[in-house]
């Protein structure tokens, strides 16, 4: 069809296109995207020879030619159309935006061979095509994407990041401060291929150099050489989980756990004895809690201390396999001194759980006699903290050693309590899980911000496909990525706020009140651990095989964060306790009701959801409407009473019914879950918007206000089901809902780099070539 085209510099002076049937110059660019066009069948192709053939004004013989170069039985060669191609790009220079039709046209009219053109026939094979035929016309002339221009980077973040950086840290900036330069030392540098060994002796060392910053005695009382500050040492975990989380692992086992335990189930004698040494790392030690048979299941664990009066001394005992306590941290190689949860019996009585100080090493760690240690062996992650399983044979120690700030054990065996109820004795006891999972929760949103940093930075800067002849667009430009990385930034400030104001609870909280910080300390353990792996499971999805390399540190932080959905209580578990807490409280809230405020309450219940379910309200979508704080609150707050009422009604039926409170738990166990997760998220929002009320900063508060709507939005959004099933919005509220999202993505997207920039972490701390 075609000789090769000349060059430029030599083009024929008669203006003549190198086609040898001038008949076919017109349809050149139609021909070329007709066979160059992998998504048409043959069928389309034979339907385009038919209206050719219906086409009065082409001749025969022009049909014909056009028959023979769209016969799908005997395609061009390709060498063919990569010359047609070459005669395209050289002689096609239609102005604006042209069609393939207009090109065809200008390559007419350039060839003096041809007499005319019928642009009403090319039309035609265009409209056959089914193509966007201008993009298609672009593409053709296109020889070769430009590369993007880099003086044209990201507009100027609408608000001062280091503003928003000194909000996030509140309390304890300067001290983060301090923890983020030592992160960024070449002692913590990033070293993901040790060995286990090599692993575990580098972790040791360096969370001794944060006991000699004085780091892990900051929760220690002055009177023992530490900070006095529970804030401060939470502060320093949250900020160490930046870095190398079997560094942050080991340190909370060994100052949180460990001296926790000391600190708050000891005396001021065992303060005295023991916190100096535990902050100094002098004293390495464990938190023996869990059991191999039991795990979760505190209560019911198999360890026995039994005391016997002619020694002074309890006797530790472990009387089966089930009975030996598994994943120990420190255990394997550093500890010397174990707090160990026993039951406790005193000649025939049983005394339920108290904590022992048991030693378990010499001072040359050699195991003591009687106690047997074993490796936890290799992880799926955290493999420098050096868990093991201990097991006890008829171990004998002090009295002194009963942990004895609940409950005490005289030298002839008399036991006393200030607490004299069993359960409450042990719930109170267990109340020093609360700082742990205070802890963990923090530390996991560490790490989804470590992600998100990484995973958005990439995304601002990685190009891939774009419009043709222009340059590649960023990935992070297209919505798809933006609704993957943008909620889960949007949530991870919702649990920012969210998780400060457990911290403060806990800081301050008394008898009266802890049994609701536990309960709101295992909801928000669980939904930010959860949180954590899901976002970074994202992240790396987003930094395709870049986020799969161990260097840019998701394949560690997928792997060391994943133990947290079952650290310090089973996710599952703990949204139970959630759960049952809330129950609790409604029984009480009846409970403590006369009739007549009963009648009244539940007046007022039914009222409010009235006015909910009005069908001016639930068909409302206009933007002003659903980025109303009042409506999202209500929203959420409505999800929690409903399920909360509903659950209610539901074990109350089957206890009516004659079924043991157990089974019928177990039987609503989907319904609990689900309640519990609601009114987590409830809490999400409501402190979200404190802090927003709070925020005195106008830029700050107006791009918090979008990232607090992202998350409201969304979360309504990913149960729309349930709200559409209960009545409380309409589809066509829905789909507002689900369009205002995307809006929220789009509008945040020129922020997405300064949100994450605020998390302040440092490129060295991050260790990811594709974040710095």
């Amino acid at each position: 069809m075609t000789d090769a085209p000349p060059s430029q510099s030599h083009q024929p002076s008669d203006r003549t296109l190198p086609v040898q049937d001038p008949r076919l110059v017109p349809f050149l660019p139609l021909i070329y995207v007709a066979w160059s066009d992998g998504d048409l069948t043959p069928d389309e192709i034979r339907e385009i020879c038919r209206r050719i053939d219906q086409r009065e004004d082409l001749d025969h013989d022009c049909r014909q030619a056009l028959g023979r170069w769209l016969d799908p039985e005997k395609p061009p060669a390709a060498a063919d159309l990569q010359r047609m191609l070459s005669v395209i790009r050289q002689y096609g220079d239609a102005p604006g935006s042209p069609s393939l039709a207009d090109l065809g046209i200008e390559l007419a009219r350039l060839d003096q061979r041809v007499e005319g053109v019928e642009r009403q026939a090319l039309e035609e094979v265009e409209q056959a095509l089914g193509l966007a035929t201008r993009e298609a016309a672009r593409l053709l002339l296109a020889d070769g994407r430009p590369k993007p221009e880099e003086a044209a980077e990201r507009p100027a973040p609408a608000f001062d990041v280091e503003a928003l950086a000194h909000l996030l840290d509140a309390s304890h900036h300067q001290l983060r401060n301090e923890v983020r330069r030592l992160l960024g030392t070449e002692a913590f540098a990033y070293e993901p291929e040790l060995d286990r060994r090599a692993y575990r002796e580098k972790v040791l060392r360096l969370v001794k150099i944060l006991a000699d910053h004085g780091y892990g005695g900051l929760s220690f009382p002055t009177t023992t050489g530490g900070g006095g500050e529970m804030s401060a040492f939470i502060a320093v975990f949250e900020t160490l989980a930046y870095g190398d989380l079997s560094v942050l692992v080991k340190f909370g086992v060994q100052f949180g756990l460990f001296g926790g335990s000391i600190l708050q189930l000891g005396t001021e004698e065992h303060h005295r004895r023991y916190l100096a040494d535990v902050a100094s790392l002098e004293l390495p030690g464990c938190f023996a809690m869990s059991e191999t048979g039991h795990g979760s299941n505190v209560r019911d664990i198999e360890t026995v201390a039994r005391y016997d009066v002619a020694s002074e001394a309890f006797i530790i005992h472990t009387p089966d396999p089930s009975a030996r306590k598994d994943w120990i941290g420190n255990a394997a190689l550093h500890g010397r001194l174990a707090t160990v949860f026993a039951q406790l019996e005193i000649g025939a009585e049983e005394y339920g759980v108290h904590a022992f100080l048991v030693p378990i090493r010499d001072a040359q760690g050699q195991p003591l006699p009687g106690v047997e240690i074993k490796d936890c062996g290799h992880k799926l992650g955290l493999n420098g903290v050096d868990n093991g399983r201990l097991g006890f044979d008829q171990v004998s120690i002090p009295r002194a050693n009963l942990l004895d700030r609940f409950a005490s054990v005289a030298a002839d065996g008399t036991y006393e309590s200030p607490i004299p109820s069993a359960g409450k004795r042990f719930f109170t006891m267990l109340g020093t899980l609360v700082g742990g999972r205070v802890s963990v929760a923090l530390a996991a949103l560490s790490a989804a911000k470590s992600g998100l940093t990484i995973a958005v930075r990439y995304g601002d800067r990685r190009r891939q496909f774009g419009p043709a002849g222009e340059a590649e667009v960023r990935i992070l430009d297209y919505l798809s990525h933006q609704r993957r990385l943008l909620p889960r930034l949007a949530t991870t400030y919702a649990l920012h706020f969210g998780l400060r104001h457990l911290a403060r609870r806990y800081e301050e909280s008394s008898d009266d009140d802890r049994r609701e910080v536990e309960t709101l300390a295992a909801g928000l353990k669980s939904y930010s651990s959860w949180h954590t792996i899901d976002t970074l499971q994202t992240c790396r999805e987003c930094c395709g095989g870049k986020g799969y390399l161990t260097e840019n540190r998701f394949a560690t932080l997928k792997a060391d964060t994943d133990v947290f959905a079952t650290f310090e209580g089973d996710n599952t578990v703990l949204l139970q306790l959630v759960a049952k807490g809330l129950l609790s409280g409604y029984k009480r809230r009846f409970g403590e009701m006369n009739v007549f405020d009963m009648a009244r309450y539940v007046a007022e219940r039914a009222a409010t959801g009235l006015a909910e379910l009005n069908p001016v309200i639930t068909r409302r979508s206009d933007e002003e409407h659903l980025r109303d704080r009042d409506f999202q609150l209500a929203a959420l707050r409505w999800r929690e009473e409903h399920l909360l009422g509903s659950v209610a009604r539901r074990l109350k039926k089957r206890i009516d019914d004659g079924m043991d409170s157990f089974q019928a738990m177990i039987q609503v166990q989907d319904h609990l879950l689900k309640l519990a997760l609601a009114h987590v998220e409830r809490v999400l929002l409501e402190q979200f918007a404190a802090a927003l009320e709070a925020c005195e900063d106008e830029a700050l508060r107006e791009i918090l206000t979008d990232v607090c709507d992202l998350f409201a939005l969304a979360r309504l959004e990913a149960d729309r089901g349930w709200y559409l099933s209960q009545g409380y919005v309409e589809a066509g509220k829905s789909k507002a809902i689900r369009n205002l999202v995307n809006d929220l993505c789009r509008q945040l997207r020129p922020q997405a780099v300064p949100l994450v920039d605020a998390f302040a972490i440092p490129d060295e701390v991050l260790a990811a070539p594709i974040a710095t």
